[in-house]
């Protein structure tokens, strides 16, 4: 297997990402240059981008540093499930002694993440174009694999300081290994500009906060502390939430501290709460 040479990528990265702390900086560096071919491979296999998985790695684990992913080589955060039949351990999350998968070495949670992402609630994902870091990102939100509002915008912040689009390139081939493509502001001053292609056979959401992103349809209850909550998907209101699962109108409008008389709905993505 053929290393990525990251000597270039590393110098450009230091330039670009000047804005944050030198320590962190290395570190997210370091991590990088050290997973990237498995991102790369892992796209090849799954056709997940590349520069999603390299980012949720350096967003999930603290870029390998946090207790999950040095005594566990839990790189993704991911949680034990029914479906689980490996290693576990437990650490505090959203709860205290929370499961946690464990695996004995760190390729394996590369995989397991990229089998986690083929499940039936990203199916959706699937339909972007491998290059669309941006749906990407809308769209893990929107099927809730994370509970933070800012997460779709961190990882693309993540991608785009550490230029990690590149990687989807080389997957595809359309870059070499050893060379580095110009920024994204060089490419608006006249360079070539990959354009991503919508698939056509998924129903997409427009929405003025969060862009285009695909529809996820199924709510998936989850755990937010001591409360359950689902993610809001396209055409969702407080009212038909409420009807879904049972409760009244006053409940779930108390649940989520809405006053009276506003009729805010909410956006795709959001996080709202089915019990108290």
């Amino acid at each position: 297997m053929r290393k990525i040479s990251f000597t270039i990528i590393a110098l450009f990265s230091f330039i670009s990402a000047f804005s944050a702390a030198p320590k962190q900086l290395q570190v997210n560096i370091d991590y990088i240059n050290r997973y990237s071919q498995i991102a790369v491979d892992k796209m090849k296999e799954h056709k997940i981008p590349a520069s999603i998985t390299l980012a949720q790695g350096i967003l999930e684990s603290g870029a390998g540093q946090s207790e999950l992913a040095k005594k566990s080589n839990n790189h993704f955060g991911i949680k034990c499930h029914n479906d689980w039949e490996g290693e576990r351990v437990y650490h505090d999350d959203d709860e205290k002694q929370e499961c946690f998968r464990k695996y004995s070495k760190p390729e394996l949670s590369y995989e397991d993440h990229s089998q986690f992402l083929k499940k039936k609630r990203y199916e959706p994902l699937f339909a972007l174009d491998v290059t669309d870091y941006k749906g990407w990102a809308k769209g893990l939100k929107a099927c809730g694999y994370a509970t933070a509002k800012d997460y779709a915008e961190r990882l693309i912040e993540l991608i785009e300081t550490y230029n990690l689009q590149q990687y989807d390139q080389i997957a595809l081939g359309k870059m070499p290994t050893d060379v580095i493509q110009p920024s994204d502001k060089e490419k608006k001053e006249g360079g070539n500009v990959v354009v991503p292609i919508v698939s056509n056979d998924v129903k997409y959401l427009k929405n003025s906060s969060m862009g285009t992103i695909p529809v996820c349809d199924t709510h998936f209850v989850r755990k937010e502390g001591k409360r359950e909550a689902v993610v809001a998907q396209r055409g969702d209101s407080y009212e038909s939430i409420a009807d879904e699962f049972g409760l009244r109108k006053w409940q779930i409008r108390r649940y989520n501290k809405l006053k009276r008389g506003v009729h805010a709905q909410p956006n795709a993505g959001d996080m709202v709460y089915i019990s108290k």
